[in-house]
């Protein structure tokens, strides 16, 4: 990772933007791709998917991972973070390594993070390739978080990918609990809700085999889940203000520096910098 002060240089000089730079680097002609009829689910794909999210909502919510942080005011907590990913992406055997095969392109920041990742992936899919998208929150359904070539996932991948990886850590709540601190064994050696959905993103994206996966953070960068991926192609900061305080700082410095946290050694970073101040 960068520095502090390295990370705020790259938001003040960095000139380019990440659709000048999507491209400049993409060849080849626009294409069109047809779009496939919609197919309603049946009953029992329905009863299945539904059966799916209830097991993902009795996980720990991400509202009570935060209440936790805040309450024991503890930054090592959050330091962890990228660990305890690894941890459960161990007993899936999903290697860091492999996650560069997705050729991610991550992004952070206050704002824009959505608007930016979504004009990537109609870049990228106008150019022909396959994307996965990892963005949150949902608005209706928690399938709407993964994306594949512009689309929420089908309620049949939900299921398949959600019992994959769920039914892996099952097996393994033992095998692994010495590598876990006692905050973690309350939730029966299982990830969270957020912890969950990236695993299950990022061995979603690799099993089907996209091109470019596209990858929002969720809070932060430096100690957030996503922030696994060992090597980016991209790493993008959008415009910054100030957003939990509580987490990640109480000065601009310091949101700039959990942001620039998924900036890595090689890989190119995008900045846009403007400062959204609330009043």
């Amino acid at each position: 990772m960068l520095s502090h002060r390295s990370r705020v240089r790259v938001s003040v000089t960095c000139r380019w933007t990440v659709l000048d730079f999507l491209r400049r680097h993409l060849a080849g002609p626009v294409v069109t791709r047809s779009m496939s009829a919609s197919v309603e689910p049946s009953t029992r794909e329905h009863g299945e998917y539904e059966r799916a999210v209830q097991v993902l909502n009795g996980l720990q919510t991400n509202a009570a991972v935060l209440e936790q942080i805040r309450r024991l005011g503890d930054r090592q907590y959050g330091a962890m973070e990228v660990a305890r990913v690894q941890h459960y992406m161990d007993r899936i055997r999903l290697e860091p390594q492999k996650l560069d095969q997705l050729q991610a392109i991550h992004i952070t920041g206050t704002k824009g993070k959505g608007s930016v990742g979504v004009m990537c992936e109609s870049i990228l899919r106008a150019h022909g390739l396959r994307t996965g998208f990892y963005i949150s929150p949902h608005l209706l359904e928690v399938r709407e978080r993964i994306r594949l070539d512009g689309h929420p996932i089908s309620k049949s991948l939900f299921v398949k990918y959600f019992w994959d990886v769920y039914n892996k850590l099952d097996k393994t709540r033992d095998m692994f609990s010495s590598s876990l601190g006692p905050r973690e064994q309350h939730s029966g050696n299982m990830p969270s809700y957020f912890r969950f959905l990236t695993v299950m993103a990022f061995n979603l994206f690799l099993q089907e085999k996209v091109d470019v996966a596209i990858v929002e953070v969720g809070i932060g960068g430096t100690y957030d889940s996503t922030n696994v991926i060992p090597s980016p192609v991209v790493s993008v900061i959008t415009s910054l203000g100030f957003d939990h305080m509580d987490i990640l700082g109480s000065s601009l410095p310091e949101i700039a520096w959990q942001k620039g946290g998924i900036c890595k050694v090689g890989p190119v970073a995008l900045a846009r910098v403007c400062v959204c101040v609330c009043v």
